[in-house]
């Protein structure tokens, strides 16, 4: 039957077609999630290592200047305190990234 003839039901002609919008709906929602899933990655462990050796690269030099020029401030040294905790910043961020480095990534 054809939904044009005069002895069919119009909303049983209407709940077929809400069925079938209805499972293309979820076959096209499935598909997409199958597309979607393998682009939203976690991050491998090498990328977040990189991250961290960048960190540290700048917390050691940001921090070591901040409070080195802090204590020249305080102490009157200027600019010795500086330079003396930049170096120590330096040597600080260097020491973590070794650590860093010698984890194995998985």
């Amino acid at each position: 039957m054809t939904e044009n003839e005069p002895g069919q039901d119009p909303e049983s002609v209407g709940d077929q077609r809400l069925t079938s919008i209805d499972e293309r709906l979820r076959a096209i929602q499935q598909a997409e999630q199958v597309r979607t899933a393998s682009t939203h990655k976690k991050p491998e462990k090498g990328y977040s290592q990189g991250n961290r050796v960048l960190t540290e690269l700048i917390a050691g030099l940001a921090g070591g200047s901040l409070l080195g020029w802090c204590f020249d401030t305080w102490l009157g040294t200027k600019p010795w305190l500086l330079l003396a905790m930049l170096f120590l910043g330096i040597g600080v961020a260097f020491r973590n990234i070794i650590r860093i480095s010698q984890e194995r990534p998985e």
